[in-house]
């Protein structure tokens, strides 16, 4: 469903239908990671501009927040009424915006805090 590569271009991270963020080695293809997390699609991934993180939303709702070394989930964002259908991140990497299937934008720090 959606793509995204690393601002040094090694990684690529994929949304997909069965739930799973993966992220690959644009090099060889390998498949680095497979971060499970979301209960439903996810419709879209973003690599943050520093490529230490990556942001997922999907259809469960919720936007989430990932550490591209380790795989590790860092930050759920939750409360949402509508699934997700975009995610993305300010150049400075510390604002975290979705945009939902509800046709409403969502701001908020990068410690999950809302702005707007």
């Amino acid at each position: 469903k959606s793509v995204c590569v690393t601002p040094d271009g090694k990684y690529i991270a994929s949304g997909s239908d069965d739930s799973n963020v993966r992220v690959w080695s644009l090099e060889t293809g390998a498949l680095i990671h497979q971060l499970d997390g979301h209960t439903s699609a996810v419709w879209s991934v973003c690599v943050t501009p520093g490529g230490t993180q990556i942001v997922s939303g999907s259809n469960d709702k919720s936007v989430r927040v990932w550490s591209l070394d380790t795989g590790r989930l860092a930050l759920v964002l939750d409360g949402r009424t509508s699934p997700i259908r975009s995610v993305c991140t300010s150049p400075d990497g510390k604002l975290i915006v979705s945009g939902s299937y509800g046709a409403s934008v969502r701001v908020r720090a990068d410690t999950g805090k809302q702005i707007r």
